[in-house]
């Protein structure tokens, strides 16, 4: 099977698997496990890869393990939540405004603003894993592969800390209704979200060791870092934070939005 195709094959194991998704939301009346998938798909999507690949190699091995080390992480990280936590408030509110104001059911309102929306967009952000998978055979590891595995791990094991810690924190009664500013969170305001940032740069340079045509799948990483940085990660959830935490205006004047950094001095501490 050429490039293309096997692309497409996973394209519509994708579409597949959001429709199956899709079906069972409408019968719980939740989309919000949809936050797990994203992270499971792109796990799955690189598997599909890697078994279509008939050599694979030291690169693919390297490129499919550190996709699915950080989407069966996230993922299973996500799924426990939801099932902790149930309905995300923003799922409900985007439903309820296309049920209310647009006069949508909830099964159309549900496939056409969740899940038809995410499957471009994952197989986009999967894109670098997808190509760098099929394109591999028996590629050897260079230093831009290594580099970028580092990097990716860096990015896993950051992702990993920063949940363990805000988990922990929530965990205390005590911290109800106060902003975790220690551990990572002293550094950066999202280092779940920096850990994403990282991963997935990471996991584009490995597969840029494949050649010129994983280049143009640079495109995820660019798109994936605009989302956590300007669009629906980090301006979202602050806009949340700063109608609910009282304090987290203050922690926004000391701490680095994005990239780790030290903490600013402010009048207050």
């Amino acid at each position: 099977m050429n490039l293309l195709g096997s692309l497409g094959l996973n394209f519509g194991l994708l579409v597949a698997i959001m429709i199956i998704l899709w079906l069972i939301s409408v019968r719980i009346r939740d989309v919000s496990f949809i936050d797990a998938f994203w992270a499971y798909g792109m796990a799955i999507m690189a598997s599909a890869a890697f078994m279509q690949t008939a050599n694979p190699g030291s690169l693919a091995y390297m490129i499919w393990a550190l996709t699915a080390l950080w989407g069966i992480r996230l993922g299973t990280h996500l799924f426990l939540r939801w099932r902790k936590e149930g309905i995300d408030p923003r799922y409900k509110k985007i439903l309820g405004h296309a049920m209310d104001k647009q006069g949508m059911s909830f099964a159309k309102a549900a496939l056409l603003r969740a899940w038809a929306m995410q499957i471009p967009l994952l197989f986009m952000v999967c894109l670098p894993a997808q190509l760098g998978i099929l394109l591999a055979d028996a590629a050897p590891v260079g230093p831009v592969a290594i580099i970028g595995a580092v990097i990716a791990l860096i990015g896993i094991a950051f992702e990993t800390i920063g949940d363990m810690q805000l988990k922990t924190f929530r965990s205390n009664p005590a911290n109800t209704g106060k902003v975790l500013d220690s551990g990572l969170w002293k550094y950066t305001r999202h280092p779940n979200y920096f850990g994403d940032f990282c991963a997935w740069w990471g996991i584009w340079l490995v597969a840029a060791q494949t050649g010129w045509p994983v280049w143009i799948a640079i495109v995820g990483p660019l798109f994936l870092s605009f989302t956590l940085m300007k669009w629906s990660g980090a301006p979202l959830l602050e806009k949340s934070l700063k109608k609910n935490r009282p304090d987290y205006v203050d922690y926004i004047e000391r701490t680095s939005g994005f990239f780790p950094m030290p903490p600013k001095k402010t009048a207050n501490r």
